[in-house]
């Protein structure tokens, strides 16, 4: 049986073939447990504990799986080699999750690092709706299998906050069409109701509102949501094939 291990580094890119130069099919958070499938000098197959997904990373020093007792609630969150605010030595993303090694006044450890505990909620914690933070990925740079702060496409913006509540979502849109079964129409649409077309997702924010990481616009937007169904429909080819209710 393979041993499960955790990803501690801030982002991994999940490769479909051994090169950094194929694609990215998505990216793996600090706290993500992975099991390998094989392994050789520079890359691993490995696959996603949440979600299945299967690829390739470069070969690295992680470490065995770990019980998280905390997550990112930020958009990204810096960390420190000690508790104080000098020299940051790097970033987590919204979701990344942690194993409490220890704490002071304004700081957890974790991984002989240091979070501001401000900055985070208990690994159990969870909203009843999955997108009331939703607008704080507003203007994210756009990026094709990508899940953090730095950037993330139309799909992760709605797994990394249904993840961060302690919910399974599909990487892709393909599969969130399916998964989520409760259908509404266009003109029954309210807010938090999630719009799919063909390869894209969007989340309405209210009935005439919507939020999407957009690749044309490069980033994640707010948008008209009229006014996206015309510009998807005129540009793309492309019409809604489904609005699905949680």
């Amino acid at each position: 049986m393979s041993k499960f291990y955790t990803n501690n580094y801030s982002d991994i890119n999940l490769y479909r073939k051994k090169s950094s130069k194929s694609e990215v099919m998505t990216q793996m958070i600090y706290g993500d447990i992975f099991f390998p499938i094989k392994r050789s000098n520079k890359w691993w197959k490995i696959k996603i504990k949440d979600d299945g997904y299967v690829g390739f990373i470069k070969k690295r020093n992680f470490i065995k799986s770990l019980k998280p007792t905390h997550k990112v609630s930020k958009l990204s969150a810096k960390i420190y080699k000690k508790p104080n605010f000098k020299k940051p030595s790097g970033k987590l993303t919204f979701g990344a999750r942690i194993k409490l090694d220890g704490k002071s006044s304004k700081f957890i450890k974790f991984q002989n690092n240091w979070i501001e505990a401000k900055n985070l909620k208990p690994i159990r914690f969870k909203s009843k709706n999955p997108f009331s933070n939703i607008d704080i990925f507003k203007n994210v740079k756009y990026k094709w299998g990508g899940k953090t702060f730095k950037g993330l496409d139309c799909s992760a913006l709605i797994q990394v906050l249904f993840n961060f509540n302690n919910r399974y979502c599909p990487r892709d849109a393909k599969d969130q069409v399916r998964y989520f079964k409760k259908n509404v129409s266009l003109k029954n649409l309210k807010k938090n109701d999630i719009i799919y077309w063909k390869g894209h997702v969007a989340v309405a924010i209210s009935k005439k509102k919507l939020i999407h990481a957009y690749g044309p616009m490069k980033k994640t937007v707010i948008m008209g949501i009229d006014k996206t169904i015309k510009r998807i429909e005129e540009t793309a080819k492309l019409k809604v094939i489904g609005i699905k209710r949680l």
